[in-house]
């Protein structure tokens, strides 16, 4: 079996988080922050151990900006439903995920104008088109740094400085990037980064975080118990614990901790490399199909290692599960939750293959995959 849908989830992880998580779970699996017994103190270090990689990894200088949640879709939702106002206005584009469109549809409701800039054929967003749509009610720009469906690196650094001169809060869905390309948040100067901890991170499923500005008039977007000044009725002001009501998912995030380790012993640069190397066999290798049609960036240096795909007179489904059932390659197909993206480069309604590659895929198998293509696009006999 190869598993190529590293962008839905990482698979697999490496070994050190599976011990973590079976040693954990055995051992200090407690309520952090709610007691001062050992398991709960084990717990709680835990915990903050991994916001500090988290702040390293990610360049941010102070720990307790990193709010953990449990997805990237969480962290969104927080931002949206936390900021926004009635007759506040937002821009943001057509390559997003419904993570964030189903969320600012549903505020379009509650009288929030969105503005949709049109991205073009490779899934890139103009920074001069998203200017010309800021109004003096924009309150929000949102924008995913890497495209699930293209693999396409939006131009964040320059939208966020836009946003930033003109005083307005920047919001950038990281899904795609963290762990996949370098991240830097001062460099990026968004406001808010969603991140989830399941794919490019390696952590168990149920893990997220959103890093936030010091300080943020964002709504928390559940109140309840934090652990800390349970004598107070109103939600505690105190970062990062104002976001973080309830039991935390304690057990995926010693998960995730050793996956962010990993992730830094390994180096993200080694990481890019190594995946940039296996996206540009596959591309090269099926350069010369002509029924086979790519999509996303040419410049690999502005792409991850997503890749979407269709070949002429191939239904994308039929297509997958020709890939699983004649080759025992696992990818994805349809419109991979992005409609709008879909609409962009022309493949709405029937999606698109794709397939995602992780650090631990290798030549061997995108060969593999190179050949199956091959003998679907050119069968024998």
């Amino acid at each position: 079996m190869i598993y190529f849908d590293n962008a839905a989830t990482s698979w697999p992880k490496p070994e050190v988080v599976y011990k973590k998580n079976d040693e954990f779970f055995r051992n200090s699996c407690a309520n952090p922050g709610r007691a001062s017994h050992i398991m709960s103190v084990e717990s709680a270090k835990a915990l903050e151990e991994c916001r500090l990689m988290l702040s390293k990894l990610f360049n941010c200088p102070e720990k307790d900006r990193i709010v953990f949640t449990f997805s990237t879709t969480d962290s969104l939702n927080m931002v949206i439903n936390g900021l926004l106002n009635q007759g506040d206005h937002v821009i943001t584009t057509t390559m997003e995920h419904n993570s964030v469109v189903r969320p600012l549809e549903e505020m379009r409701k509650k009288s929030v104008e969105i503005s949709y800039i049109q991205c073009n054929s490779e899934g890139f967003v103009s920074p001069s088109d998203i200017k010309k749509q800021i109004k003096n009610n924009t309150k929000l720009i949102c924008i995913n740094h890497v495209s699930n469906v293209t693999g396409t690196i939006q131009p964040v650094n320059e939208i966020c400085a836009i946003a930033r001169e003109n005083g307005i809060n920047s919001l950038v869905d990281g899904a795609q990037a963290v762990g996949v390309i370098p991240v830097d948040i001062n460099e990026i100067g968004a406001d808010f980064y969603a991140f989830p901890g399941h794919k490019g991170l390696f952590g168990p499923t149920g893990t997220g975080g959103l890093v936030i500005p010091r300080n943020t008039n964002l709504r928390p977007f559940r109140r309840g118990g934090t652990g800390s000044h349970s004598e107070e009725v109103e939600q505690p002001a105190l970062l990062p614990y104002r976001y973080e009501s309830g039991t935390m998912n304690v057990l995926g995030i010693a998960g995730l901790l050793e996956g962010v380790k990993f992730i830094m012993s390994e180096g993200i640069d080694a990481i890019r490399k190594h995946e940039e190397c296996l996206v540009k066999y596959i591309i090269e290798g099926l350069g010369d199909l002509g029924q086979l049609k790519l999509y996303g960036p040419e410049n690999l240096s502005l792409r991850t290692s997503v890749i979407s795909f269709n070949i002429d007179g191939w239904d994308s489904s039929l297509l997958g599960i020709t890939l699983e059932q004649g080759y025992g390659i696992l990818s994805r197909t349809g419109m991979h939750c992005s409609p709008m993206a879909h609409k962009t480069i022309g493949t709405y309604p029937e999606g698109t293959v794709r397939i995602s590659l992780g650090y631990f895929n290798n030549l061997e198998q995108a060969d593999t995959f190179v050949n199956a293509v091959k003998g679907i696009v050119y069968p024998k006999g």
